[in-house]
């Protein structure tokens, strides 16, 4: 059994975000010793490392909640998992689009302004009225 610090460091999760998977029921509350301190054991660690993970992969924890019951499932399917990752990954290309979209808009931004000019188109762009389709 292993004490929360030792279970952070096995697993690589921050000891707030262990308590607030165990607050949230992602993780099962482990068992605690007579001084009341938490004890992990092994298979507890694992399941740290499980969610972290895939939070690493950017899956939400509703995702991962479900990846945990398919785990424990001795028939289980990879198409409801690889239909889950399929689905974040468009999520991702979405993102990725909306990123290149932003970073092209700040480009056009930041190629207008002068260094120590009293006016700064920058400024002025993104306060305006106008669509922000223009800064593109």
């Amino acid at each position: 059994m292993f004490a929360i610090g030792k279970a952070s460091e096995l697993s690589g999760v921050n000891i707030e975000t262990i308590r607030y998977y165990e607050r949230e029921g992602i993780v099962a509350k482990p068992d605690r010793s007579a001084a009341g301190r938490r004890l992990y054991t092994r298979d507890g660690i694992a399941k740290l490392r499980f969610v972290k993970r895939c939070r690493d992969l950017g899956f939400p924890i509703a995702i991962i909640q479900v990846f945990q019951t398919l785990t424990g499932e001795q028939s289980r399917s990879c198409t409801e998992v690889k239909s889950l990752a399929e689905d974040h990954l468009i999520e991702i290309d979405t993102k990725i689009k909306n990123l290149v979209i932003l970073r092209r808009a700040l480009q056009s931004l930041s190629r207008n302004c002068d260094e120590g000019a009293a006016n700064c188109p920058m400024l002025d762009a993104l306060m305006s009225d106008g669509p922000s389709e223009d800064m593109g």
